[in-house]
C-alpha cells in the first residue's frame, strides 16, 4: 500500500510517527496522523484545514494539554500535586526527567495502533473510490474523517467541526480536481 503514498502522505506518517515519541505515547495513534498531516498537509486538504481553524500548533498544544492534565487528574486524586513532583525532580535530576519513554519496534520505530492502521486503510479506499492511482495526504486526512469518534475525530469536533462535514467538503473538492 505504501507504494502508493505521495511525497506527502509519506511524510504524513513518518510525522505522526515523530509526533508520538515527542509527546511519549506508545504507540501512534489517529491525533498523531492528524498532527502528521496537518504539518505536511498540501493541495486542498491545506486550506479546508486553514479555514476550519485547524492548524499544527493549535492541535499540538490541545493534545498537550490534555495529556498535561489526565497526569494530573489522576496523581490529584491521590493528593499527590504532579507540578510539585516535577518540579523536585527536574531540579535533581535535570529537566524533561519525568517525561515519559516510548516502546518501540525491533526496528527502533513506534508501532501503529489499531485506528491508525484503520485510517491508512481508508485513505486507500478512498482514493480508489474516486478513482485516483496515489494516495495524496488528503486522502489521509479523509480516512481520518471517517472515524469520528477517534481521538482525531475529537480533536477536529473540539475546533467546531464535524469530521463528517470536513470528509464531505474535502472529498467534493478532490472530486472536482481530479
Amino acid at each position: 500500500m505504501f507504494e502508493r503514498f505521495t511525497q506527502s502522505a509519506r511524510d504524513a506518517v513518518i510525522q505522526a510517527e515523530t509526533e508520538a515519541g515527542e509527546l511519549g505515547d506508545d504507540e501512534v495513534g489517529t491525533q498523531h496522523v492528524l498532527l502528521g498531516v496537518l504539518w505536511n498537509a498540501d493541495g486542498v486538504g491545506k486550506k479546508l484545514l486553514d479555514d476550519a481553524g485547524l492548524g499544527y500548533r493549535t492541535v499540538r498544544q490541545q493534545l498537550e494539554d490534555t495529556s498535561n492534565e489526565v497526569d494530573a487528574e489522576a496523581l490529584r486524586g491521590l493528593g499527590i500535586d504532579l507540578n510539585a513532583v516535577r518540579r523536585r525532580a527536574e531540579s535533581v535530576f535535570g529537566r524533561g526527567a519525568l517525561d515519559r519513554g516510548t516502546r518501540r519496534t525491533r526496528g527502533g520505530h513506534i508501532r501503529f495502533g489499531k485506528d491508525a492502521k484503520k485510517t491508512l486503510e481508508l485513505a486507500l479506499r478512498e482514493a480508489i473510490h474516486l478513482s485516483q492511482n496515489s494516495i495524496s495526504a488528503d486522502y489521509v486526512l479523509l480516512g481520518l474523517t471517517r472515524l469520528p469518534d477517534s481521538p482525531a475525530g475529537r480533536l477536529i469536533a473540539a475546533q467546531g467541526v464535524r469530521p463528517e462535514e470536513l470528509g464531505a467538503r474535502l472529498r467534493e473538492q478532490l472530486r472536482t480536481a481530479a
